[in-house]
């Protein structure tokens, strides 16, 4: 890899790790007072009936997949005219589906909020009045994805974080307010996040306007490039259906069953695991760029390096995070909220294992999605994933609790890991599979092992509670697991790559 693209990794990874600290400590600190605010109840009621929103418009990653691929390829090519027509059209598209996804929204989901979920009565008009709201910034985030599809494949990281950390700013900044509010407190809510959204890309128009050549927003298309980018969205379809279903879809069953005081314990469960999991995907951020770019210009052993530096360097970077958290959620959870919902202490450290091993996919599936040929590695492990909602269901209904979900969600996520190693080797025959295994994942076993028998052996010799039970998990967590990486999971020239990236 030349000293350039080490320099731009470097240079993107540390902007995107600044914006990751920042906005992360925002976000829980925002969390926290709106949990105070609303209650177990009301932000229950939120993260469900967004959950729906979300749920319709699944369509929206397959999409955005299919524009930052085609984008970030044309640049790699330096096609600047073949760049434009790709995001005019890439425009154009999410015009449309922001026009269907309004209209199914608007009554197949208003439909749904009003008879199926379980909602108390009393808040069902305040419930309705979030639904409105949450179906704005929805059209909103639609429109705006080739925006940032732009900014991230032109490697302008810097201002996808300032606007990143903008963003959580006036969040932050609308809770506090929210406290002196008269009105309904959630209405008033859903109401303020939803002006903050149309800012937010209103920025980013303004931003893309001035700075990239390609944005013309019109509304036309080339139609060759039209059926390419609807074939590509098509197969990526099946992915994000099968990522909303276990997300969204699993949410909506856990409100069936128990009611949105479970949903409130998994809100506050995701919050925390996308927290330490952005450490990851501001790397990948960074890195899957130049993994689709060095396939555009033929430089596959380049490619493959990057593959398999990025595949460990993600899972390495969660679990240095996400060990103290499963070994002390209790005690960070009872520290962070004034009252911590039942089942979110199980749901956070369920989640962070399921995080631990999706985190192998993000570098691979860039590897993929740089050939196009996407079509069977959606269709077996998007139809694979997709098994997360029916056998979730069946539990479900045979009286399992809720932290069950995410126990079928971590052996569905193993065997899925597999699959996608067998179908990218098939498309890409280079990939060497036994390296792979041998020197990422068990690897990257040991390494778990190794860090997570040092506390828990400790500290069964040891009777500690309260914060001095906290800070020696955490310290020797963090020691145990940074010593395992350093001297297991990393060659020597892995080290050497680092110390360089660290350095420029």
């Amino acid at each position: 890899m030349s000293s350039e693209n080490n320099k731009r990794i470097a240079k993107n990874t540390a902007m995107l790790y600044i914006r990751m600290m920042l906005t992360m400590l925002i976000s829980l600190y925002t969390s926290r007072i709106v949990l105070r605010i609303l209650g177990v109840e009301d932000f229950g009621i939120y993260n469900v009936v967004g959950g729906v929103v979300s749920m319709f418009v699944f369509l929206q990653g397959a999409l955005g997949a299919a524009t930052s691929r085609f984008m970030t390829f044309e640049l790699g090519r330096g096609d600047t005219q073949q760049l434009k027509k790709v995001f005019r059209t890439a425009f154009t598209i999410h015009i449309l589906f922001a026009v269907i996804i309004l209209l199914f929204l608007e009554t197949v989901g208003l439909w749904f909020v009003n008879n199926k979920l379980v909602i108390p009565a009393e808040r069902l008009y305040a419930a309705n009045w979030i639904y409105q709201f949450s179906i704005f910034s929805s059209i909103v985030s639609i429109i705006q994805i080739p925006l940032t599809a732009s900014i991230i494949a032109h490697e302008r990281m810097n201002i996808y974080a300032w606007l990143g950390i903008f963003d959580v700013a006036m969040k932050l900044a609308m809770v506090l307010l929210l406290d002196y509010s008269g009105f309904d407190k959630l209405i008033t809510y859903g109401f303020l996040l939803t002006i903050i959204s149309g800012l937010v890309f209103l920025i980013y128009h303004l931003f893309c306007q001035r700075n990239f050549s390609e944005y013309i927003l019109l509304f036309i298309f080339e139609k060759d490039l039209l059926k390419e980018m609807l074939h590509y969205s098509g197969w990526s379809f099946i992915g994000s259906f099968a990522t909303i279903m276990k997300l969204q879809g699993i949410n909506i069953l856990l409100n069936i069953f128990f009611g949105p005081a479970v949903n409130a314990a998994r809100g506050i469960a995701y919050q925390v695991n996308n927290a330490v999991n952005s450490f990851t995907q501001n790397f990948t951020t960074a890195i899957n760029p130049q993994i689709i770019k060095n396939y555009a210009n033929g430089e596959i052993e380049v490619m493959m390096n990057l593959l398999f530096r990025g595949t460990k360097f993600s899972y390495f970077l969660l679990l240095f995070l996400g060990l103290p958290i499963i070994l002390e959620a209790e005690f960070i959870l009872d520290l962070w909220l004034v009252d911590v919902p039942e089942y979110a202490v199980i749901f956070t450290q369920l989640i962070i294992i399921n995080s631990l091993l999706e985190s192998f996919t993000f570098v691979l599936g860039a590897s993929i999605q740089a050939t196009g040929k996407i079509k069977w590695y959606q269709i077996g492990v998007g139809g694979f994933l997709l098994l997360n909602l029916p056998i979730s269901y069946w539990i479900l209904k045979v009286g399992y609790p809720p932290q069950a979900t995410l126990v079928v969600s971590i052996v569905l996520a193993f065997f899925a890991l597999i699959l996608r190693v067998v179908l990218i080797k098939i498309q890409i025959p280079s990939l060497p599979v036994k390296k792979l295994f041998n020197h990422v994942f068990g690897v990257a076993a040991l390494v778990t092992m190794v860090s997570i028998s040092v506390p828990l052996g400790i500290e069964h010799f040891l009777a500690l509670t309260g914060w001095s039970k906290f800070l020696f998990i955490a310290l020797t967590g963090l020691i145990s697991t940074s010593a395992a990486i350093w001297f297991l999971g990393l060659t020597m020239n892995e080290r050497k790559f680092l110390i360089a990236l660290i350095r420029k």
